[in-house]
C-alpha cells in the first residue's frame, strides 16, 4: 500500500491487476453507485470475472464516468457493517463513457463477443404512462420517436447523427447497430424497482421499435431477451468523508469510490442467448418465477423506504436509521408490513422483517430519506398501491398502504421537493389519492382512511383558551 500522507491516484498502474484486464462483454446503462455496488461487484466476485469486463454508460451527468475512466474503471467498495468496514478494490468495470458519447455504445452493442446489457437508470428514466407504455406526452419520447423514426426509415442510413436522449431511445439505437452488424442475440437485464421489469421493458422497448422500424422490432423479437430481476443492496449516494475514508483505508485518491451494506441479493429469471458470467457463483439466485421474490422486495423493503422517505422528514428526520428508531415511523413500517405479508407465500417472511430492521437500524450507513425521496409517486405507485388493492379487495381498510400514502401527501404538503407538479399542495387528499391511482380515488373508505392517517400523523395543535 502506498503511503497514506503522500497518495497517489486509484489506477490498474498504481494497483496491479492480478492479470490481464477483462474484455468487454458487457455492457451497462446508469453508471452510478448503485451499480458499482451491485452489479460490477457480482461481476467482479463471479468464477470466471478474467472472461467478463464491464463497459459503463452514465444515464445522465457524465461526472462518474469522467471520475471512473481517470482510474481506468477501478474502485473502491466499502462494506460498512454496524461495527467494521470491509474494503477492495473491484476490477470489473473496463470502460467509462458518457450517456452522451453514443458513438461508442453503438460500436460496442455491435460487437459480437458483447452478450449482455444491463441497465440501473432508475424507475422513472423509463419514461412509462400508467398503462406501461412510453409516455407520448412526455417530450423526450416523442422526439425521439421522431428521430428514430425518420433515421431508420431508409435501411442501413448512417447512424452517427441519429441522438435520442431517453434510455430505451439509446438501446434501441445500439440494437439496431447489432442488427447491422449481424451480431448475435443479446440479453437486455433491467435492475430498476419495476413490477415484472424485463416483461415492463421488453413490452416498452417494442411498442417503440415497432412504431419506428418495424424491421428492428422483427429483429428484436427473435434476438433480444429480457431479463427480470429483483435487486437489493443499500448504496447511499458518497459524500467526501467517503472518499476521505476509502483514500484512508487504502492510500489511493478515489474519486469514484462507494460505501455500501455487506447484505446484498440478485434474483434473475430469463435467458442469456449469447451467455452470461457465473453470477450464481458470487451468490446470485436464478428463478423460474421472479414474481414473490420481487414483490417481497418491492413491498416490503422499497415500500418501507418509501414510507420512512415521506413520513421521516416530518418529524425531524434526516437518514433512514434516525426514522427508523422513531416509534411513530416504526409503528407505521411494522402495519404496512403486516399487510405486505398477507399477500405475499411464504419466503421466510419473519426473518426478511427482523434483517430489514437490522439494516435500517444500522447507523454507519447513512441512508439519506431525501435521497429515496426522488420520483416519489412513480415509486408509490408500485411499491404501495398493488397492496392497497389487494387489502381492499379482501375488504380490509388497507391502513398501513394508507398511512404510507398520508405520510406522502404531508410530505408533498410540507414543500418536499419530490411532491407532484400536477396536485397543489393545499388540495384535499383525495385529490393526492386520485392522482396516484384512480380507482383508489374513487374508493371512499379507503380515501376517509388516508384523511384519519393524516390526522393521526400531524395532529393539529392544541389551542389554548384562557379561563374565564
Amino acid at each position: 500500500m502506498i503511503d497514506a500522507l503522500s497518495p497517489t491516484g486509484l489506477s490498474r498502474r498504481s494497483s496491479p491487476d492480478e492479470g490481464p484486464v477483462p474484455p468487454v462483454r458487457i455492457v451497462h446503462l446508469g453508471l452510478g453507485a448503485f451499480h458499482r455496488a451491485h452489479q460490477a461487484w457480482y461481476t467482479a466476485h463471479a468464477s470466471d470475472a478474467a472472461d467478463w469486463g464491464i463497459a459503463a454508460f452514465t444515464g445522465r451527468s457524465p461526472d462518474a464516468a469522467t471520475a471512473l475512466a481517470a482510474q481506468d474503471g477501478l474502485f473502491t467498495l466499502i462494506e460498512r457493517g454496524p461495527a467494521a468496514d470491509r474494503v477492495e478494490i473491484v476490477r470489473s468495470i473496463v470502460e467509462a463513457h458518457a450517456g452522451g458519447d453514443l458513438a461508442s455504445f453503438r460500436e460496442l452493442l455491435a460487437r459480437p463477443d458483447v452478450a449482455v446489457l444491463t441497465m440501473t437508470v432508475t424507475e422513472a428514466a423509463y419514461r412509462l404512462g400508467r398503462d406501461g407504455l412510453p409516455d407520448l406526452g412526455d417530450t423526450a419520447v416523442a422526439s425521439d420517436i421522431e428521430i428514430l423514426r425518420a433515421g431508420l426509415s431508409v435501411p442501413e442510413a448512417p447512424l452517427s447523427p441519429l441522438a435520442p436522449t431517453t434510455a430505451l431511445g439509446r438501446v434501441l439505437l445500439g440494437l439496431e447497430a447489432r442488427r447491422r452488424a449481424d451480431a448475435p442475440g443479446i440479453a437486455i437485464v433491467p435492475c430498476d424497482n419495476l413490477p415484472r421489469n424485463g416483461e415492463l421493458v421488453r413490452r416498452a422497448m417494442l411498442w417503440l421499435a415497432d412504431g419506428v422500424s418495424p424491421r428492428l422490432a422483427s429483429w428484436i423479437r427473435a434476438h433480444v431477451s429480457v431479463v427480470s430481476t429483483s435487486v437489493d443492496r443499500i448504496t447511499p449516494r458518497p459524500t467526501e468523508a467517503d472518499r476521505a475514508e476509502a483514500r484512508g483505508l487504502t492510500g489511493f485518491v478515489d474519486d469514484a469510490a462507494v460505501v455500501t451494506e455487506p447484505f446484498s441479493d440478485w434474483v434473475l429469471c430469463g435467458d442469456f442467448p449469447s451467455g452470461r458470467p457465473d453470477w450464481a457463483s458470487a451468490g446470485a439466485r436464478f428463478v423460474d418465477d421472479i414474481g414473490p421474490w420481487e414483490a417481497r422486495k418491492l413491498w416490503m423493503l422499497n415500500g418501507a423506504h418509501s414510507a420512512l422517505a415521506a413520513i421521516g422528514p416530518v418529524r425531524g428526520h434526516l437518514l433512514v436509521s434516525d426514522a427508523i428508531a422513531d416509534p411513530v415511523c416504526r409503528d407505521l413500517v411494522e402495519e404496512l408490513w403486516d399487510e405486505d405479508e398477507r399477500h405475499l407465500p411464504d419466503l421466510d417472511l419473519t426473518g426478511y422483517r427482523a434483517a430489514l430492521v437490522e439494516r435500517f437500524a444500522n447507523p454507519r450507513i447513512e441512508h439519506r430519506l431525501d435521497q429515496i425521496a426522488q420520483d416519489a409517486t412513480t415509486k408509490l405507485r408500485v411499491r404501495i398501491v398493488p397492496v392497497a388493492h389487494a387489502e381492499r379487495a379482501t375488504g380490509r381498510s388497507a391502513t398501513g398502504c394508507a398511512a404510507a400514502i398520508a405520510a406522502w401527501i404531508l410530505s408533498a404538503r410540507g414543500g418536499d421537493a419530490a411532491a407532484p407538479d400536477e396536485v397543489p399542495a393545499d388540495a384535499p387528499s383525495t385529490s393526492f389519492v386520485t392522482f396516484l391511482d384512480a380507482r383508489l380515488g374513487a374508493d371512499a373508505l379507503f380515501c376517509s382512511t388516508v384523511d384519519a392517517a393524516v390526522l393521526r400523523l400531524n395532529p393539529p395543535p392544541l389551542i389554548a383558551h384562557a379561563s374565564r
